[in-house]
């Protein structure tokens, strides 16, 4: 393994074409800095910023970022969900909004001096048949225009597991590429359906196959796992330990220290939407 990407996703040509994000479970995301946690007691803020959450806007804000097109699909509802929908304008993030019942939740992060995240995140909004269906149309109607589509973050109450799986096996039969990230039941579901790109962490690695990830010989293996199962790539990323990118031509590892990390908010989904592009 080197610490060079390999080149099938460099040589893609993607001009004029959007990178489509969809996120169902969104967040008014609010970060919190302070000198240190004490529980039980009156802690003050020494920091901090709100803006709009969820893995799929990450995706579409780094992109933004750097002047590639995105698009971000968002279920928003309830006074969080117009709170949302006025940052992500804000932000000049474009968006095709789905209005649903229920209000977005709203998830704290606490970070102290030394990088120590402390994570508070509320449940989300429950979706129904119909609203899931609206988001589905949503992400179809955006189609002709996109190269990549991105179906991230976790799946909200009232969501059958199987509804990724579904989504993916709907969007291969259009001429776009898939990543998913994602965990759990609903990962597994849509690696059976055969994803371009999968990009779970440690802890979501070790859990899809069963297997402890300890080194990155570990994470290789297992990422093969997830391919085998269908994934036709893997990006795994392992925290202080970098990230490993597998392949059907092979594999390759990148890890870097950071001297003096203030958060990991947002780094996961940042390296995905460097793929695509």
């Amino acid at each position: 393994m080197g610490g060079a990407v390999p080149e099938s996703y460099g040589d893609r040509d993607t001009s004029g074409r959007t990178i489509l994000t969809v996120t169902l479970n969104p967040s008014v995301d609010r970060t919190v800095e302070v000198p240190s946690l004490k529980r039980g007691g009156l802690v003050r803020a020494i920091g901090g910023h709100v803006e709009a959450g969820g893995k799929g806007i990450n995706v579409t804000r780094a992109l933004a970022a750097h002047r590639i097109p995105s698009c971000a699909v968002v279920a928003v509802g309830g006074a969080e969900g117009r709170h949302l929908a006025a940052m992500l304008e804000a932000d000049d993030i474009h968006s095709v909004l789905i209005s649903v019942a229920e209000p977005n939740r709203s998830n704290i992060s606490v970070v102290e001096p030394d990088g120590t995240l402390t994570k508070i995140n509320e449940r989300g909004a429950a979706l129904t048949e119909e609203e899931l269906a609206q988001i589905r149309d949503g992400v179809i109607s955006q189609l002709p225009t996109a190269a990549w589509v991105v179906v991230a973050g976790s799946v909200p109450d009232g969501v059958p597991d199987s509804y990724y799986g579904s989504l993916v096996r709907e969007l291969r039969a259009h001429d776009v590429k898939v990543a998913v990230d994602t965990s759990g039941p609903a990962l597994s579901a849509a690696i059976a359906e055969g994803p371009d790109l999968v990009k779970p962490n440690r802890a979501e690695l070790q859990e899809a196959t069963g297997r402890e990830v300890l080194t990155v010989g570990d994470a290789v293996a297992a990422a093969r796992m997830l391919q085998q199962a269908g994934a036709r790539s893997v990006l795994a990323s392992l925290g202080p330990d970098g990230a490993v990118l597998v392949e059907p031509g092979g594999a390759a590892w990148h890890g870097e220290a950071v001297a003096q990390p203030r958060s990991s908010v947002g780094a996961g989904d940042a390296m995905l939407a460097g793929l695509p592009a």
